[in-house]
């Protein structure tokens, strides 16, 4: 990869994402071109000239997004051609200071290259975090399977029995999804209706799970959110089988559950 033009710090997030592509790919959570990732680089670009790869691209954004440095997946472009060839699969963009359009600073290779077409919504996630969460820079979306089973069966429609029957089945789920699951209810992809009702999702969850779709989650960067997803896709599947097995599992009791939030200050 030719990673010269960014600091290394940007390199260190780049691999990170890389590594974690190849996590959802064997796990089959991003089929063909499903799923995408990106990051606020911003911060990282404070102290940087970087020089612009690409032709100004007109675009209207929100005002808010003026001078954000991104690093965002391309459109119809596979989360697997992350692994091994991710300056073709993604790009970082610079956006100007008027909002009105924005550079390729890094990556963007493969012909015909356009950021995904999602990056509307995920600029939202963005913005939200600015404002309310400022440590989280990594929004990932993708298909977790047992959490998109739940997303299909009758428990959807009372979240809070959903995240109940979730953080009892380990204590990891009840440890490391504290905030639980958003049951976000159905609406088509690049909607703006999905992408508000996942910014409400995220003023108290840690993960909306969208019905019938998929799942999306932001954290600090993409290894942490990739751990939401693991962690709740895990006691899911552990429901999942209790449930198969044909019987409903006890799970931890709710004094246990008071325990672990005391112990780890949930």
């Amino acid at each position: 990869m030719n990673l010269k033009i960014v600091p290394q710090r940007v390199i260190n997030e780049i691999n990170k994402i890389s590594r974690v592509a190849g996590y959802l790919w064997e796990r089959q959570w991003a089929e063909r071109n499903g799923g995408n990732i990106s990051m606020n680089l911003t911060g990282f670009f404070s102290d940087t000239k970087i020089p612009k790869t690409s032709d100004f691209i007109k675009h209207k954004f929100p005002i808010e997004a003026s001078g954000l440095y991104v690093f965002v997946t391309g459109a119809g472009c596979y989360i697997r051609s992350l692994i091994d060839d991710i300056e073709a699969a993604s790009c970082i963009i610079y956006i100007n200071k008027e909002a009105n359009g924005y550079y390729i600073v890094w990556g963007g290779n493969a012909e015909g290259f356009k950021p995904t077409s999602e990056l509307a919504s995920h600029l939202e996630i963005h913005i939200f975090n600015k404002k309310n969460n400022s440590k989280n820079l990594a929004v990932l979306h993708a298909h977790p399977i047992e959490l998109i089973v739940l997303s299909h069966h009758p428990i959807f429609n009372d979240e809070e029995k959903l995240n109940h029957s979730i953080w009892k089945m380990c204590p990891e789920a009840r440890v490391y999804v504290p905030r639980g699951i958003n049951c976000t209810p159905y609406s088509i992809t690049q909607s703006d209706e999905l992408a508000k009702s996942t910014i409400y999702a995220f003023s108290y969850r840690d993960i909306a799970l969208w019905e019938k779709h998929g799942a999306t989650t932001t954290a600090e960067d993409v290894e942490k959110a990739w751990d939401f997803l693991d962690v709740a896709n895990k006691a899911a599947r552990l429901l999942l089988t209790s449930w198969a097995a044909g019987f409903e599992p006890e799970g931890l009791s709710n004094e246990q559950l008071k325990e672990l939030k005391n112990l780890f200050k949930i």
